[in-house]
């Protein structure tokens, strides 16, 4: 034993004592901030869907517009552009999705509609709004979804719940040059950020803003921290497979939109109650997070 250790104290490699100390501060530091402000303006945000329902009619006739339809119009007259090969090669997707889209673009109006548009939350239909399931939220809870949740998108930037969105494909990760640079997250820059400011700041009576990121790593790289007037909690869900625990995009997709119902149906409106998520098996540890980053970790096989 090295001089000066005393017995029965375990030898750790000095960079995992880092490494815990330094997870274990920030996760009680997170717990200071979030217990001296009892009081929150939390938004969500989600990602959207590649998959989309135009078939099914919408349920509701309430909605809203799009706040960002001027900077859709620019990117639309981009995408015009482009023949059906250029789209697909862009985008990595079959010769028939390239057709479908670039009719697609040129069906696109900056008038929203009816009949050419349907509410964001009940059009996006992919692994995520699987958990979230809009379909079956009261007029009351897509009320409290208005107001809490966010939807992040390529196209429109920042979308609310009951926006109209025509359909359209264009993920965030594009690479489509444009007057502003070689991507989307130079065309949208600060806007996206400021656009997620600004409606907090309308529930800034609520409380201290928070940000939840229930979004993909390529969506949330459009929301820049810095300019960022929010705190920003990002939860992760991982399964137990092969011996240990990971992330399983499938499962971790809907469990995002599962997380939001259930904010969206509790009337979720101080994070930390988002530890008491246990849907479908999830659980938080609280050892393997900090003050940012919150895990929840489902065991279904051995």
């Amino acid at each position: 034993m090295p001089a000066g250790r005393p017995a029965g104290l375990p030898e750790f490699p000095a960079d995992g004592v880092v490494a815990v100390v330094s997870r274990r501060i920030r996760y009680n530091l997170g717990l200071f901030v979030l217990g001296y402000c009892r009081d929150f303006a939390m938004l969500i945000v989600l990602s959207p869907a590649k998959s989309l329902d135009y078939e099914t009619p919408a349920r509701i006739k309430t909605h809203t517009l799009p706040r960002f339809i001027d900077r859709s119009a620019a990117l639309i007259e981009r995408l015009r552009r482009l023949a059906p090969q250029d789209v697909g090669a862009l985008m990595d997707i079959s010769d028939k999705l390239a057709v479908l889209n670039v009719t697609r673009y040129a069906d696109w109006s900056p008038t929203f509609t009816a009949a050419n548009s349907k509410q964001a939350v009940l059009a996006f239909n992919g692994d995520v709004y699987d958990g979230l399931d809009a379909k079956l939220l009261s007029a009351d809870e897509l009320g409290f979804a208005q107001k809490h949740l966010r939807i992040l998108s390529g196209l429109y930037g920042v979308l609310r719940p009951l926006d109209w969105m025509q359909p359209y494909r264009l993920e965030m990760g594009t690479r489509l040059d444009n007057a502003a640079g070689k991507d989307l997250y130079a065309f949208w820059g600060d806007d996206v950020t400021q656009l997620l400011n600004a409606d907090m700041a309308e529930l800034r009576q609520e409380g201290a803003p928070v940000l939840v990121n229930l979004a993909s790593e390529e969506y949330f790289k459009v929301v820049r921290p810095k300019v960022l007037q929010a705190r920003i909690v990002t939860p992760v869900f991982e399964d137990w497979k092969g011996g240990r625990y990971k992330i399983i995009s499938f499962h971790a997709k809907r469990a995002r939109g599962t997380m939001a119902r259930y904010a969206v149906t509790h009337r979720v409106t101080e994070p930390e109650k988002l530890k008491r998520f246990a849907e479908d098996g999830y659980a938080f540890d609280q050892a393997a997070s900090d003050a940012t980053r919150w895990v929840f970790r489902r065991r279904l096989e051995d």
